[in-house]
């Protein structure tokens, strides 16, 4: 039995999609009243230990989702659970979509390798999915102002952006074929490294590309209703990509999918649409 977490998040829904025609597949998720779908469902609170002990009973790989909405404490405590609680109920291998190796400039780094790092400690078989940031993300946050202005602080610096579509493609290949996959650390980044003055191309002629200062984002986020730990991590995440840590392309998406990854700006293009 495979069971997906986080089954009402974006990654989680699109891999749950995909897995809808299969009997074996089982959706966790805290708010199961939120699900639509064919596939059965489990309720599963990585704050509520008790439910992953149950919702783990049976399995045979867990696609352990990161549950990185929160503090870095909060994260570590809810992948601690989540993994004993997998080793108690004897799931044989656990797949993780961790954050790429050049993304460990982020603010929200830390967790990702303290779980990598746990799971290599762990009893159970392991594939860490080191997920490249979305294309979806870099929409948002350079989405184009009313007078046709690109105004995030990218600076020069581009992303090897990846469609989260791909990503849930990936996942998908791996969870059902986990033991090909034991072991293995994939580093999941687009082919082509993306700019701000590519984004405002794709946006279209009227669109310029004109990056604001990172004080003047922070303050921006800030007053945006942002929770308050939203606002470094988003303005790390801007930081990061116009120091130039971001823009490494890759490969191993492209041997997961037998194909080639979607065009990050098709995905910008289309308003981040996912299919």
């Amino acid at each position: 039995m495979i069971l997906v977490t986080g089954a009402t998040g974006a990654l989680g829904a699109l891999i749950a999609e995909r897995l809808s025609g299969r009997d074996d597949v089982v959706l966790g998720t805290r708010d199961p009243e939120r699900v639509r779908g064919p596939l059965p469902v489990r309720t599963v609170d990585f704050d509520e230990p008790r439910t992953l002990t149950e919702g783990f009973t049976g399995v045979d790989v867990l696609l352990l989702i990161s549950a990185g909405y929160g503090e870095d404490d909060t994260v570590i405590a809810r992948h601690s659970a989540a993994i004993d609680a997998a080793e108690k109920a004897g799931v044989g291998h656990i797949v993780y979509t961790s954050l790429s190796a050049d993304g460990d400039h982020l603010p929200y780094a830390l967790p990702h390798r303290w779980t990598e790092r746990r799971l290599r400690r762990s009893t159970a078989g392991w594939t860490i999915l080191r997920n490249g940031l979305y294309a979806e993300l870099l929409a948002f946050l350079a989405t184009p102002s009313q007078d046709g202005r690109v105004t995030a602080p990218l600076g020069d610096g581009r992303l090897a952006a990846v469609a989260r579509a791909d990503l849930a493609d990936a996942a998908v290949r791996v969870v059902t074929e986990a033991p090909l996959h034991a072991n293995r650390v994939y580093e999941l980044v687009g082919e082509e490294a993306i700019g701000g003055a590519d984004l405002a191309e794709a946006y279209g002629p009227h669109v310029m590309y004109a990056p604001v200062t990172l004080a003047q984002a922070r303050a921006h986020i800030a007053g945006s209703g942002a929770e308050p730990f939203q606002v470094p991590m988003l303005v790390g995440t801007c930081s990061t990509i116009a120091a130039g840590f971001m823009d490494r392309i890759g490969s191993e998406l492209r041997e997961l999918l037998g194909r080639a990854p979607r065009p990050a700006l098709d995905i910008i293009r289309g308003g981040g649409r996912e299919n």
